[in-house]
Parts: structure tokens; sequence; C-alpha cells
């Protein structure tokens, strides 16, 4: 994993992380001093399993992180799919835990860190900043659970057109990096498959193919064609932590 240094936000300003802008200013103070800035790519690889979890990751701006479990096939499944919302690695536990799944960048960007002996420090300190990241952790926990219903009970069209649009709502963009091949594995079903779901989006004129890259047309309709396990997970994520869902609001 290559990774280069950025500069901190000018002027104080919290970074487009929307986890760490919800903080209170001195819960923020906390952290402030111990975060560093860095640049990955997409694939870039920040865990596999077994590995220490050591860093804290905050994906800012249109970045995205997926978490994958591996088969006995061979063949990556994504479990959940985390942008500026949230945080990856060690959010709740404590010591020496090794992670349980791959955590890839799904679209490269900026990225906030913080090792977690410093968060934990933190949270030690302020109750109201263990609450915060406990009320992620439980935003997280209801994001598996919906993933693991929605694989189990709509079509490869839905879960399709449902992973497009939260890609789209969290990078703030149309055109999401996926070739049809990372698709598939993602959503564990042969490329054929999805390759004729992106064929009959495309033919709808709901979306383009590029290179790597899928570019929507018609978000609406797009978004018509998805189940509703997204905005339930939205809905979650408003009572438990408000604002800190992307909505439509400009990335930074």
């Amino acid at each position: 994993m290559q990774a280069s240094k950025n500069r901190p936000p000018a002027g104080g300003e919290k970074p487009s992380n929307n986890l760490l802008r919800t903080l209170r200013e001195q819960d923020y103070a906390l952290l402030q001093p111990d975060l560093t800035f860095t640049e990955l790519a997409s694939r870039d690889l920040l865990y596999s399993p077994g590995d220490h979890v050591g860093t804290v990751y905050f994906p800012c701006g249109p970045s995205l992180v997926s978490y994958l479990v591996t088969n006995e096939d061979g063949r990556d499944v994504e479990t959940i799919l985390i942008g500026r919302e949230g945080a990856v690695g060690g959010i709740v536990s404590r010591g020496n835990l090794p992670a349980y799944t791959r955590m890839i960048v799904q679209v490269g960007g900026p990225f906030a860190q913080l090792r977690i002996e410093t968060l934990d420090a933190a949270k030690a300190k302020s109750p109201s900043l263990s609450q915060m990241f406990s009320r992620y952790a439980d935003c997280m926990l209801a994001q598996m659970f919906q993933s693991i219903a929605c694989n189990a009970t709509h079509s490869i069209e839905q879960r399709t057109a449902k992973w497009i649009i939260s890609a789209m709502e969290r990078t703030g963009e149309n055109v999401v990096p996926l070739t049809q091949e990372q698709l598939a594995g993602m959503l564990g079903v042969g490329r054929s498959y999805a390759s004729r779901v992106i064929q009959t989006l495309r033919r709808d004129g709901l979306l383009e193919t590029r290179r790597g890259a899928l570019l929507v047309n018609d978000a609406d309709t797009l978004a018509a064609r998805a189940c509703l396990c997204n905005d339930s997970v939205k809905g979650h994520f408003e009572s438990v932590l408000r604002g800190v869902y992307p909505a439509d609001e400009p990335v930074d």
C-alpha cells in the first residue's frame, strides 16, 4: 500500500469526515493533535484477516472502504461499505485484537488516521466521545444486519442498484469507479449475472459503462429499482447519529 502524507485542513477546519465533524469541539480537541492525513488509492489494502488493527481510518470526501469476507472458493463478498459517515478499524474493541475481514479502499482519496491507543485514551477522558463511537458501532452493526437480510431476499438487480446508489450518496459523484468483475465479487454472484444486470440497466438508459467505471444517467429511476435496505440503514443513522450519514451535501 502506497500512501502520501497530506497536510491537515487549513485554519483548524475539521476533515471532511462527518463523524469527526459531528464531535463536540472539546472531544475533537482530544483527537486533533494526533490525527495524521494520507492519500490512499483504490484497491489499497488496509487490513487482512489476522492483522493487528492498530490504526483507525476515517474516509474523507469521496473515499470509500469495503469490508470483504473471502469464501472458500477464493471470492471476496462485500459485507458493508464505509464512506465519510464513519471510520474503519478498532471502533469499539480495545487491546490487541486481529482483523476478521479484509478491508480495502474501494474509491481512493483522502483519509484521516489515528492510532487506536490514542482513541482509547480519549474515550477514557470523555464519556461523550466514547458514547459517540459506541453509537457509530451500533450503526455499523445495523448495516451488517441489513446486508445479511438483503443478500438473502433481494434480486441481483435490486442489490446492484442499491450498491450504486449507496456509493453515489457517499462520494457525491455520479461516476462510480467499479468494474463488472468487482461488482460480481462484492455481490457474491458470477460475473455473467452481474454483466446481464448492468446490460439491462444500460439498455434502459439508467447508466453507461466506462473503462473501470459506471456513469449513472438517471439516479432517481435507478433508486426506484433498488431495494429499500439502504433507506433502512439511513433511517437508523438518522435516529442514532443525526446528520452523520451523507445527504445532499457537497463533498470537499
